[in-house]
């Protein structure tokens, strides 16, 4: 016999969302009453979830399962009418923002940290996602955690596990629990998107792919779409089994963490086409044989082709790039003549402009791209318009990379990241740029003149609100540019993100590394913020 019991609690400190919802050490997650208060107080924020119903899942890293459980059984204490749940407890989050909308569910709740480390020692985390799909905006966020703050009980059944491996509906108290299929209705979406029949044929016709799940959430999908759907050989999809600790990798797709799969793609004899997805399936690396494409470069070449996909045949309405990310698909919008905007990082704030049809195409600089079919980032779907477009043109990643730039320019692009740096000194640096901003134009750095600095503020021009102090911007009267800012996604010190870019047009000069093309850039950053000595390193941990 099932009964609802309401625990006295108290408020538990730290429990603000950042960018992509509450993360922190999974031990923390784990700690008396932590889940219970936020999944209450994000309950709470959204007005209760009596007769509502929710989608819920996450990419299965240690204590996803456990975590369902729980919000499963606080779920039927408040009164929600049904949850949809992926079997196992996993989903992909852009397959969770896809069943969000297909469902006209209220809202979801993912449980993911993304591109962090898992394991009982590494990250957990979990969010709030609407009725659009899409992450809860911070004017909500803002209320989750004003209750995290004055939250003094819960409410949780008491009850035995439901079974999440039986596909099906079980009635938990009078809530209906509906265990589905984490992949069939995002594989469905994906075939009304794009040309399988294309790629399928020069797949065929001995096109080699190789693609990274870094035994992360996408294992299952990418089998599912890439091997049983477009024929591609089995053992084409590598490191494709989910494990709580992602197999003890860093479930980053960058050219750091997936060093292997650069390694192939470099080699004598590599594939023809590479890619990597991170631990929850909203991030990807695209690569060529031989061949790296940027974030950027990537978000650019997707907005301009993005016609020779069935789902796009239309054309694009507008695209949005996170500001840190390069000015390639600036250009790429201005030549199209259609809408460029360009928005604080964090997925949330081109929620928007997509559910305005301002906005078909996405990006951020850090691995992430997506299109108004779902309202988050999705790794899978950038590396099947890569290979529709790729197809339909019959060009190698190289051969597309070289046309693109000698039509727009080049933008050489690089990110320096500075982990895991005490806090008060990553936000001294900041803190000490922000004072100089006003007297940094007309200075000249490592022989590059500064004209313009800021830290950008976001008037979003669908509902007129404001978010200030979102990156450090200093422009060069070269075209050259400087971004930095703290990231939000760490949980432990400070992330100092330094975004490093530079504009070429001759084609002869397209061919430089991108370290090598940014090297004056690189040496300005330091001499105006003094990155070595605030952060105690002598070069980022990791350079993408």
């Amino acid at each position: 016999m099932s009964k609802i019991l309401s625990i006295p609690t108290q408020p538990i400190e730290g429990q603000k969302p950042g960018t992509s919802g509450l993360r922190k050490k999974t031990r923390v997650f784990m700690g008396r009453h932590y889940l219970e208060n936020f999944t209450q107080s994000v309950f709470d924020a959204i007005g209760g979830v009596a007769g509502k119903v929710l989608v819920l899942g996450g990419d299965g890293r240690y204590f996803n399962d456990r975590a369902v459980q729980v919000i499963l059984r606080m779920a039927a204490a408040n009164g929600a009418e049904r949850m949809i749940v992926g079997q196992g407890g996993i989903l992909s989050t852009p397959a969770a923002s896809h069943l969000i909308r297909l469902r006209k569910a209220d809202g979801g709740i993912i449980l993911s940290a993304s591109h962090n480390p898992g394991g009982e020692h590494e990250d957990f985390g979990m969010k709030f996602n609407g009725a659009n799909g899409g992450p809860a905006p911070e004017s909500l966020t803002d209320l989750m955690y004003a209750r995290t703050l004055e939250i003094d009980s819960y409410k949780i059944l008491e009850t035995g596990d439901v079974d999440l491996a039986a596909i099906g509906t079980q009635d938990v108290a009078g809530m209906a629990v509906e265990i589905v299929d984490p992949v069939a209705d995002y594989a469905a979406l994906m075939e009304s998107l794009f040309d399988f029949d294309a790629i399928r044929a020069v797949i065929k016709g001995g096109y080699r792919l190789r693609f990274d799940a870094m035994h992360a959430v996408t294992g299952p999908y990418a089998r599912e779409i890439i091997e049983n759907r477009l024929g591609a050989p089995a053992g084409t999809v590598i490191n494709g089994q989910p494990l709580p600790d992602f197999g003890g990798g860093h479930p980053d797709p960058n050219p750091h963490w997936a060093k292997v799969l650069m390694d192939e793609m470099f080699s004598a004899d590599g594939p023809d086409f590479g890619a990597a997805s991170d631990g929850d399936g909203d991030r990807n690396m695209i690569l060529g044989r031989n061949a790296y494409v940027s974030p950027s470069d990537s978000l650019a070449i997707l907005a301009a082709n993005a016609n020779l996909a069935p789902g796009y045949a239309k054309g694009i309405a507008g695209v949005a790039r996170s500001m840190p990310t390069s000015r390639a698909v600036d250009r790429v919008a201005a030549k199209a003549g259609i809408e460029a905007h360009e928005t604080p990082t964090g997925w949330k704030f081109f929620g928007n402009l997509l559910d305005a049809g301002r906005v078909t195409l996405c990006g951020e600089e850090s691995f992430g791209t997506g299109s108004d079919h779902v309202r988050e980032k999705d790794g899978l779907w950038a590396v099947l318009l890569w290979l529709n477009i790729l197809a339909v043109k019959g060009q190698s990643v190289s051969e597309l990379l070289r046309d693109h730039w000698a039509e727009y320019g080049r933008t050489y692009y690089s990110r320096h990241d500075y982990e895991a740096v005490p806090s008060d000194r990553a936000t001294d640096l900041i803190d000490r740029l922000r004072v100089m901003l006003g007297e940094l134009p007309g200075q000249s750095f490592a022989g590059l003149t500064v004209e313009a600095a800021d830290d950008f503020a976001y008037l979003d021009p669908v509902d007129g609100s404001v978010s200030a102090r979102q990156g450090i911007r200093i422009l060069f009267t070269d075209g050259s540019r400087v971004v930095m800012r703290l990231s939000g996604t760490g949980t432990e010190g400070a992330t100092l993100r330094v975004y490093l870019e530079s504009y070429e047009t001759d084609p002869a000069k397209h061919g430089l590394d991108a370290q090598e093309a940014l090297a004056p850039v690189i040496a300005a950053a330091e001499a105006i913020a003094h990155i070595k000595p605030f952060t105690g390193r002598n070069g980022p941990d990791v350079t993408t």
